[in-house]
């Protein structure tokens, strides 16, 4: 304590703080670290990722917390009704005076830390390779012996016997008694698996209990109980517990089944099923030794009329009968023949004959007269129609050319260039000019004239 503290203590006299502060030093150095198995209750997860809660029992509870650098190591979820074992150490809350546990370690107890034991153990064991498929051996479908490992005192061989008697009564079985709980059941178990190994005198063996808790089949989660099923030259079925109980000798075993009695039915055959599989095969070995007795009989029957149609003299008979109708086909074929051929040469001489070139030749010489004609008479007729329309152009033109004119008296004049003389201007004194008449010309000189004032 400081000087204060000594003060306060000689007078007798703490302040609230003072008192909480000397009695949380008192606790947290009076104790060491301790160890608390309790239920979760009352527990409380605020942003600051620190976890306070309380450990309880029938009679008491505490509180606790659980800092955020410790609750990040957890490896499972904490929820109230949670049993748990906490390694903490004693403290006191100052400001509010309570006692309380710091958490320093906490892990689940009873069932939760066998989980994770399995959990842990079956992961290995799986990396390992020593649950694969492929090294998973099948069962034998007819055995001749069945082995069981298992309590002689409990139900579980009660009601494989059972299962195993009503499907397969002549099978035998041979009972390897070990317990199946406790301390020496894994030991007991393992040893059981090697000693059936060795003596190779079953052809599959069960391995099976009935159920319990986790702790009461924790014998069948034990590594060694693995590694024996494995190592274990005869295939090994596994019947433990109910349905939803599952162990680490279940992954390890060649096949696992949901209870005892159904291991017993998958290691052994059904007795009433074989006996109707051979009542079955036998109506078929009857029934097909019947069709291959018919069969053969028809087979004989068929030899003996292919023998009979195979006899020298009727295959002589066959032959010459062959060649008569050979010859007669022959002959038919030839008459079919010369009346085709002559036939054709008759066609193709009438073909010839139409096709001579001389009736061709005549043919076309009267087309060719008949076209001279033709053509001569639409000449005639066309140079007759041309003389008209050039007499009726003619007389046309005659109406208006100026020879008519000329004809009656008149005359044109023409200028040295050839252009007719229309105006006196066109024409002064001293010009020469062309006097065109109906019959030839003169040639003209002017002397004088004048317009015409019209």
């Amino acid at each position: 304590m400081n000087g204060d503290d000594t003060t306060a203590a000689g007078r007798g006299v703490f302040t609230v703080s003072q008192l909480n502060e000397a009695v949380r030093d008192h606790l947290e150095g009076g104790f060491p670290l301790v160890r608390v198995e309790g239920e979760l209750s009352n527990l409380a997860r605020p942003a600051s990722g620190h976890l306070y809660f309380s450990l309880k029992d029938a009679d008491a509870q505490v509180r606790c917390a659980l800092f955020r650098n410790r609750a990040r190591l957890l490896g499972f979820r904490p929820d109230n009704g949670m049993q748990v074992l906490a390694r903490a150490r004693v403290s006191l809350y100052a400001p509010r005076g309570d006692y309380q546990l710091i958490i320093e370690h906490l892990e689940e107890a009873g069932d939760g830390a066998l989980r994770r034991a399995f959990e842990a153990l079956r992961r290995r064991l799986q990396a390992e390779g020593l649950f694969d498929a492929d090294s998973k051996r099948p069962l034998p479908p007819f055995p001749r012996r069945v082995g069981v490992i298992t309590s002689p005192t409990g139900a579980a061989i009660r009601d494989i016997l059972s299962v195993l008697r009503r499907r397969c009564p002549a099978l035998p079985v041979l009972v390897h008694p070990v317990p199946v709980q406790g301390t020496e059941a894994a030991p007991r178990i393992v040893r059981a698996l090697e000693q059936a190994g060795r003596r190779g005198d079953c052809d599959v063996l069960i391995l099976a209990r009935g159920g319990g808790s986790l702790e009461d089949l924790w014998a069948f989660n034990e590594e060694a109980v693995a590694r024996a099923i494995r190592a274990c030259p005869v295939p090994v079925v596994t019947g433990v517990g109910h349905e939803t109980d599952v162990t680490i000798a279940d992954f390890a075993a060649d096949l696992r089944a949901a209870t005892p009695s159904a291991a017993a039915e998958l290691a052994s055959p059904d007795g009433g099923a074989l006996l109707q599989r051979v009542n079955r095969l036998e109506a078929l070995l009857q029934m097909r030794f019947q069709r291959r007795m018919e069969a053969g009989h028809r087979r004989l029957l068929e030899l003996e009329r292919r023998l009979g149609r195979q006899h020298p003299e009727r295959r002589l008979q066959e032959r010459g009968q062959r060649l008569d109708e050979l010859e007669q086909r022959l002959h038919g074929a030839m008459g079919r023949t010369l009346r085709s051929q002559g036939e054709r040469l008759q066609g193709l001489g009438l073909r010839l004959l139409r096709a001579s070139p001389r009736s061709r030749i005549q043919a076309l010489g009267q087309h060719r007269d008949h076209l001279s004609g033709r053509l001569q008479r639409a000449m005639d007729l066309h140079l007759e129609r041309l003389g008209h329309r050039v007499a009726v152009q003619a007389r046309s033109l005659h109406a208006v050319s100026p020879l008519a004119t000329l004809g009656r008296g008149y005359s044109i004049l023409l200028t040295p260039a050839g252009e007719v003389v229309r105006s006196a201007r066109q024409a002064p004194p001293g010009t020469r000019l062309q006097a065109r008449l109906a019959r030839g010309h003169l040639d003209c000189r002017v002397e004088g004239g004048g317009d015409d004032p019209q």
